[in-house]
């Protein structure tokens, strides 16, 4: 079947654009039908509190927030209260007694140094009362102003009397007891709920200090009042606390594979919620596969798009390329996807024993390495949604790892010399490849595998590389044929002398095959130094002048011991069997079906050249002999390949005519040609330069000087004779 056929009447109603777009569509559309299975997850028709007719896991690991929630929440609870000890404040609050006690002392000092200025001015029984008054208001102005807590309001007026009217000694002594038990209490830890058992503890060793019945209740309030809390509550401490707290707690998951509920158990509010939380529900489904899924469509997609946009080539030949490698990629996808279908309990890591290899191997020989490339990456994302476990992560990294592997070893082992024995060689390749893989997976990865299953792995493994070479050397025909694709084993396989076309030209044109031959020598040897298709070129030689077995007597190099036909025919006539010969080739290599890229070369290796001995045949009888009429019809040589080869073809003729030419003969003779098909404009339509023109030039004469180099004349029989004789006498 030709695709080629197909593509073209479709192109004639869609434009490029249209049809390449239509192309990534149903591409894209394709693969996401084919991985679709895999990344949806399975639901169930479930009900709340109904019992469960089958047992339920986990097909991946999520995290239950609302548990984590929960248990973050208990592990706050759990944290108490931070209390932090201010053991500084034992000290200020003796220091707060100390104070109360010198007031008291400075005051009644102040107080009797006034009383004795005055006691003149003053009756005897007035001053103790005036004096009492004025000091006890003194003391509590310079409490008022010198502590900031509000002691006068707190501490009754009869305290301060009291402390006010004891003499020196004893105030000192109760200042003393006061002060000793106040800090022996505050160097303890008080909280809140602990300060009037402190206080309590501070009033008893107070009662029996043997203070005076008076100071004794002044002293036991100046202590209680001393006392306060000093293990404070930190609220930020505690919130931070807390925070840790919650922070430290690991989030509550469900586990790949975890059992969610039993057959046969009842379906409570809890089991429904994490049904419903992991998308196993039908009235709750996920879509979040679905939307990664196509996200790595767009990917794939999108990564050949770039590819194929910056590709150097034609149109016609992107979309050729675009269309096989999508084919082949469908294909493999497809494979794949039945050989999943097929893994089960019985016949575990079966994905093993998918021909990896075959689709980068398929691409590389008709396409290139770089696309090769792509496509086995794609490939191995692809293998690793198709083949993952229904109760494992949605990818699995050992079979892409293996997939990636394998179609790399499938490309690097794929020689240029695309031939049979090749591929099946670097199938064999890629199984030791795949076995090496297989090894390092299952080593690495740590499971319990009995000898049978490494023997069954193993054996997958190999099948895989060489059912990879098998499938690549029977579908490259097909592809090759239904594309028009010229590949390297296909140019081999028609550089065969075997080849119909070519045993008719050796055995009706043996003249012309000959000059086949070493025309292809002189272009495939140019072709490689201008980094052109020196195979392409080679084979292209050998059926470039077909069309002369058509009429073999009219073509010089055919003509051995036989009279030469166009000395007899009319110029007008001679012109048109020489002209018709590459129409005629044309015509013939398309009948046997040869590739486009052959018949074009054996269309346009004469140009539009002109035929010049018939030209000037012709004009030496009619002057007004246009000079059109005596042209091949061309067209012009529209690639490198088919330019060299023109010139190649002139460059052989012409030595071939000479006797004994000389190096620089045949480089003044090779020079001369070239100019001329320059100036005639023969490669005005294809991209050869001028620099590599001049190397062309620079590798015919190497060949030509290899091949028309000087010989030692030997004698003949009767001079050996001679020779012989002589030398006996």
């Amino acid at each position: 079947m030709d695709f080629q056929a197909y593509i073209s009447k479709i192109r004639t109603f869609l434009s490029y654009k249209v049809f390449t777009s239509l192309i990534y569509c149903i591409l894209g559309l394709s693969l996401f039908a084919i991985l679709y299975h895999n990344v949806k997850p399975e639901t169930y028709d479930i009900e709340l509190f109904s019992v469960a007719d089958k047992t339920i896991r986990s097909t991946k690991t999520v995290e239950d927030e609302i548990k984590t929630a929960e248990a973050r929440e208990n592990a706050a609870d759990q944290v108490d209260k931070v209390y932090v000890f201010k053991q500084e404040m034992a000290q200020n609050r003796v220091s707060l007694i100390t104070s109360i006690f010198d007031f008291v002392k400075d005051t009644n000092y102040e107080s009797n140094k006034v009383v004795e200025e005055n006691a003149s001015e003053i009756k005897k029984e007035e001053v103790s009362a005036i004096s009492l008054q004025s000091r006890l208001k003194q003391l509590k102005t310079k409490l008022t102003e010198n502590v900031s807590e509000d002691i006068t309001n707190t501490i009754s007026d009869p305290i301060f009397v009291t402390l006010l009217q004891t003499d020196v000694s004893e105030l000192q002594r109760t200042r003393d007891i006061v002060e000793q038990y106040v800090e022996s209490a505050m160097n303890e830890k008080i909280r809140e709920d602990g300060t009037e058992a402190a206080r309590k503890v501070v009033a008893d060793h107070i009662k029996n200090a043997g203070l005076p019945n008076d100071l004794e209740t002044a002293a036991i309030e100046l202590g209680k009042y001393a006392i306060v809390p000093n293990d404070l509550y930190d609220p930020l401490l505690t919130e931070a606390r807390k925070k840790q707290a919650k922070d430290d707690v690991e989030p509550v998951k469900i586990l790949q594979g975890q059992i969610i509920v039993q057959e046969g158990h009842l379906i409570d509010r809890e089991t429904y919620r994490q049904l419903e939380m992991l998308g196993l529900l039908k009235n709750n489904p996920t879509i979040k596969p679905i939307i990664g899924l196509g996200i790595f469509v767009i990917l794939a997609i999108g990564s050949l798009y770039i590819y194929f946009s910056r590709l150097s080539t034609s149109e016609e030949k992107k979309q050729s390329y675009l269309l096989l490698s999508s084919l082949i990629f469908i294909c493999s996808v497809i494979i794949m996807k039945i050989i999943g279908l097929m893994e089960g309990d019985n016949l575990n890591k079966l994905a093993y024993l998918f021909p990896a290899a075959m689709a980068p191997m398929l691409i590389k020989t008709m396409i290139n390495e770089r696309l090769a490339l792509i496509i086995t990456i794609i490939l191995a994302s692809c293998g690793s949604i198709v083949f993952h476990d229904g109760i494992s992560d949605t990818i699995d990294i050992e079979i892409a790892i293996y997939i990636l592997f394998s179609g790399l070893a499938g490309v690097l082992f794929v020689s240029e010399k695309n031939e049979r024995t090749h591929i099946l060689r670097a199938g064999l390749l890629v199984s030791c490849i795949n076995l090496l893989l297989i090894f390092f997976l299952l080593l690495v990865g740590g499971g319990q595998y009995t000898l049978t299953e490494y023997f069954y792995f193993g054996l997958f493994s190999i099948v895989s590389g060489i059912l990879s070479s098998v499938l690549t050397i029977g579908l490259l025909p097909f592809f090759e044929a239904g594309f028009g694709i010229l590949s390297t084993m296909r140019l081999i396989e028609l550089s065969n002398p075997n080849h119909p076309l070519l045993k008719k030209l050796l055995t009706e044109t043996p003249g012309t095959y000959h000059h086949s031959v070493m025309v292809a020598n002189l272009a495939e040897a140019a072709c490689e130094a201008i980094g052109a298709n020196g195979l392409l070129a080679r084979v292209g030689c050998y059926y470039h002048d077909v069309g002369k077995t058509k009429r073999p007597p009219f073509f010089i190099e055919n003509q051995m011991n036989i009279e030469n036909p166009h000395d007899r025919l009319p110029a007008e006539t001679s012109k048109d069997i020489i002209i018709s010969h590459a129409a005629d080739g044309a015509k013939e290599l398309r009948k046997h079906k040869l590739p486009k890229e052959i018949v074009d070369i054996a269309e346009q290796h004469h140009g539009t050249s002109l035929l010049k001995y018939f030209y000037f045949k012709a004009k030496k009888i009619n002057e007004d002999t246009p000079e059109t009429e005596y042209r091949y019809p061309g067209p012009k040589p529209q690639t490198r390949e088919a330019a060299v080869i023109s010139l190649a073809d002139s460059v052989e003729a012409a030595v071939r005519s000479m006797a004994n030419p000389t190096p620089s003969e045949i480089r003044s003779l090779v020079h001369h040609i070239s100019q001329d098909k320059i100036l005639d404009g023969q490669f005005n339509e294809c991209d050869l330069t001028l620099k590599e023109i001049e190397l062309v030039k620079i590798r015919f004469c190497e060949t030509l000087n290899g091949i028309f180099h000087s010989r030692i004349e030997y004698p003949d029989l009767k001079q050996q004779k001679v020779i012989g004789s002589d030398t006996a006498n």
